[in-house]
């Protein structure tokens, strides 16, 4: 059944920054504030006329191509996206990747850093640069972490590890800026995406969260309707 959203969302007149927007979850992010009125600048690595790239601009969304794990970069890219729109007043941290693997005393140095580096420092440094427009906008933070961040488990402990930090990313961000920014975060379980369906083709997609529904609650994060909400972690588990 396709998912439905029952609330109404009024961002006009406000600027949204999605990272990771080529993505499954990031293209439905990017709809869905669109859809609200938002001017939308999506921001990815990935250009939308990628053959990977789940992404369709039109004159409400803007994108700018930046490397999220390198600070020069996202200070450029926080530069331009307010010399260009004047504001930000949403951030939504939604690049990042999945990486399964071996136990950690057989765990590369290498892929435990490329996760790290996607996950947990792309939110970091959009989110450190975002802030002093943030607080100017009274605006807020929605990050994604992941319900498996809640546990240890075999197979893929980096993952975990880098998902947990987002958490307490938020949890720090929610702290420091308490009045002035919100920061939240969800955490699905498995995101039906295509690149999850052909990494796990026997797993019971039905139980799968559709990214449009997980960009439903992000938006409402942001929206006036959560304004007593911060620094929270959302469950976003479907039927899983």
């Amino acid at each position: 059944m396709p998912p439905t959203t029952d609330f109404t969302v009024d961002f006009d007149g406000t600027v949204a920054v999605v990272t990771g927007a080529s993505g499954a979850l990031g293209s439905a992010t990017v709809d869905r504030f669109r859809a609200a009125g938002a001017t939308v600048c999506a921001v990815d690595v990935v250009a939308p006329d990628d053959e990977d790239s789940s992404l369709e601009p039109d004159a409400d969304t803007h994108f700018y191509e930046a490397d999220l794990t390198d600070e020069d970069d996202v200070e450029r890219l926080v530069s331009a996206i307010v010399d260009d729109h004047g504001r930000i007043d949403h951030l939504c941290n939604i690049a990042g990747t999945w990486r399964g693997g071996d136990p950690i005393e057989e765990t590369d140095l290498t892929e435990f850093e490329m996760l790290v580096d996607i996950n947990l420092k792309t939110a970091f440094l959009a989110s450190k640069h975002a802030l002093p427009h943030l607080r100017e906008s009274g605006g807020s933070i929605v990050s994604v972490s992941a319900r498996s961040s809640l546990e240890g488990g075999e197979g893929d402990g980096p993952y975990r590890i880098t998902k947990a930090g987002v958490r307490l990313l938020t949890e720090t961000l929610a702290e420091e800026n308490r009045g002035a920014v919100r920061a939240n975060c969800v955490m699905p379980s498995v995101i039906d995406t295509p690149m999850n369906r052909e990494m796990m083709p026997d797993a019971d997609h039905g139980s799968w969260v559709d990214p449009a529904e997980i960009a439903d609650v992000m938006t409402f994060l942001c929206s006036d309707g959560a304004a007593v909400t911060s620094g929270a972690a959302v469950p976003v588990y479907g039927e899983a």
